[in-house]
């Protein structure tokens, strides 16, 4: 499949290159591959831009960019594969697509979207392929060994699969869900669905608000996971215990933890990455200094911190961002580069030692540039390691927040929040509350884990030996 592919776009030969050309030259002298695969990502990406406009144009304000924005259209959407009807005892079902039952139809649409992903996903790694049979002038670098050891890692694939179907679950939660959030959760009381009424014989509206408050979830009886409440409509994972979807629930609260955690764990990286190549170029005061600040850092109790300074700015205008996930973001970053920083530290050190390094200074290139060139490239792998490890804390931590009752502004939808909305249900028949967050998070946690274990033997394969790390430098800054 990849040969044919790579063989229609061209690219099943490698050009004899010159060793002093860049990647954009051998661009401009073959364009014809990169093209053809750029128009096919492209064609790929337009297929769902109204989605990813539509969550642009949450963060606007209101006015007419926004609501332009949002009224673009997307191939996979509620609208063209609607699950939202009802049963009538003559007709069947009304309103859903192409007649099916509201389960069928949402796990057409939701099956359509994990597809498209996969489609997208698998059309990055043909173009990454490309670049190594067309446009790298080596035939071979330390990062191709790099990769063919992540493919066989059987830990870190259960890993990467899972955190393929969190991303998904998160980046297309407008799509995914049963049922749309502001409706649901925000706005119920401003919205009607229509249903059949067996003891009135006819179809009727109602609010969405009444239609949650008959279908809610407590000690005694709930909609569980998989079933259908007295409105027809369908629950993945049941309701919550004031009648929202759970499963709409989690997938808004899904995508509000990985901004978080990215932008926390972003944050981290460049500030630690930052500060360990300054220190191990410099060495003497400098690294002292960082020194002093990391372990002042660490010396204060992060949870503590993370709750004092979420009270301290809860109302100022860095709280409004993102119903105050920026400001999560923020704080996380910022208390947890210590951490990610020690973990660099020993190998920028040891790459400022290098022959290289040496060589550059004598040879009076400016700082940046050599911290640029030949010591930023030797930390990826380490950053990469321990940014993924440090991702699936950020989103329990988030959790563990949420479930105290503070971190995002409520009722925006957090897993740790569904959490502790399901505690007093546990042992009844509304168990499901609490356990499918809980077990959402625990297995989102473990994956990203695995992830980043799987990246660590990957580019050190003597890591479990505790070995040199030699081998690990080497590849971290492969072409």
């Amino acid at each position: 499949m990849k040969r044919t592919l790579l063989r229609l776009l061209g690219g099943t030969d490698r050009p004899d290159w010159p060793e002093d050309d860049t990647l954009g030259d051998r661009l401009r002298t073959r364009p014809g591959p990169a093209i053809r695969w750029a128009a096919v990502l492209l064609g790929l990406l337009a297929v769902q831009i109204g989605m990813l406009l539509g969550w642009i144009a949450g963060f606007l304000p209101a006015g007419p960019v926004a609501d332009a924005l949002g009224s673009i259209p997307a191939a996979i959407s509620h609208e063209t594969v609607p699950n939202r009807g009802y049963f009538h005892p003559e007709h069947g079902w009304v309103g859903t697509f192409m007649g099916l039952s509201p389960a069928w139809a949402w796990a057409l649409r939701t099956g359509l979207v994990y597809l498209y992903a996969a489609t997208v996903t698998y059309w990055v790694w043909v173009g990454y392929l490309l670049f190594r049979r067309v446009y790298r002038a080596a035939d071979w670098t330390p990062r191709d060994d790099v990769v063919d050891r992540l493919r066989g890692h059987t830990w870190g694939l259960f890993g990467g699969v899972v955190v393929f179907a969190f991303l998904v679950y998160a980046l297309f939660a407008p799509v995914v869900s049963p049922t749309d959030i502001t409706q649901n959760l925000y706005d119920p009381f401003a919205h009607e669905i229509t249903h059949f009424d067996e003891e009135a014989g006819e179809v009727r509206s109602v609010f969405i608000g009444d239609a949650n408050i008959g279908s809610q979830s407590g000690a005694q009886e709930g909609i569980g996971p998989m079933q259908y409440d007295p409105y027809d409509r369908f629950h993945p994972f049941g309701t919550m215990d004031r009648g929202q979807d759970l499963f709409t629930f989690m997938a808004y609260g899904a995508r509000i933890s990985l901004f978080i955690g990215v932008v926390a764990i972003g944050l981290s990286v460049v500030i630690s990455g930052g500060l360990a190549v300054l220190s191990a170029y410099y060495k003497g005061l400098l690294d002292l200094g960082v020194v002093l600040g990391s372990d002042s850092v660490q010396a204060m109790p992060q949870l503590l911190v993370i709750i004092l300074l979420s009270v301290v700015f809860a109302d100022t205008w860095l709280a409004g961002l993102y119903d105050g996930g920026f400001l999560l973001a923020l704080i996380f970053g910022l208390t947890g580069w210590p951490s990610l920083w020690r973990a660099v530290r020993g190998p920028a050190l040891q790459v400022a030692d290098r022959e290289w390094v040496d060589a550059a200074r004598s040879m009076g290139q400016r700082p940046t540039r050599t911290m640029r060139r030949h010591m930023a490239p030797y930390l990826t792998g380490y950053l990469l390691v321990y940014a993924s490890m440090s991702l699936g804390g950020v989103i329990i931590g988030v959790a563990g927040l949420s479930f105290l009752g503070l971190g995002v502004t409520s009722p925006t939808p957090e897993w740790g929040r569904a959490v502790d909305a399901g505690q007093p249900y546990v042992a009844t028949a509304s168990w499901h509350i609490s356990l499918v967050p809980g077990v959402l998070v625990v297995l989102v946690v473990t994956a990203f884990n695995a992830l980043g274990d799987a990246i660590r033997d990957a580019i050190d394969p003597e890591s479990d030996t505790g070995a040199s790390q030699e081998g690990a430098m080497a590849t971290g800054g492969g072409g």
